[in-house]
């Protein structure tokens, strides 16, 4: 499945798998550090710190650990990963495109007073 095929798939369905409140409160705090660990480790990398590599990766273990266990409280539960290259796909296209377009969009805002 191209990038493209898999921003379509897995949004079709986005809200779906985020209808939980805790799932949807754990993700608006989760992501973004997620994400901050990204450019973090992007940043450390281009500086040759091992060390903030390594907090960097942890964070965002930590991230997308507190992100499954919010998964864990959705009726609908996530459809599981195919391969290494599907989760690495997903994980990445839904930290970085799909999530923010559900809060820009409003629909994690109606989700949550839904």
């Amino acid at each position: 499945m191209s990038p493209t095929e898999l921003i379509r798939w897995q949004w079709k369905d986005y809200s779906l798998f985020h209808a939980s409140k805790l799932n949807l409160l754990i993700h608006i705090v989760a992501v973004p550090v997620f994400l901050v660990a990204n450019v973090s480790l992007v940043l450390a990398l281009l500086q040759g710190n091992v060390w903030r590599v390594v907090g960097s990766l942890i964070e965002m273990l930590i991230a997308f650990g507190v992100q499954a266990i919010g998964h864990g409280k959705e009726s609908n539960p996530s459809i599981p990963f195919s391969s290494s290259t599907n989760a690495f796909g997903r994980i990445f296209i839904e930290q970085w495109i799909n999530f923010p377009r559900f809060v820009l969009s409003g629909a994690w805002y109606r989700a949550l007073m839904g």
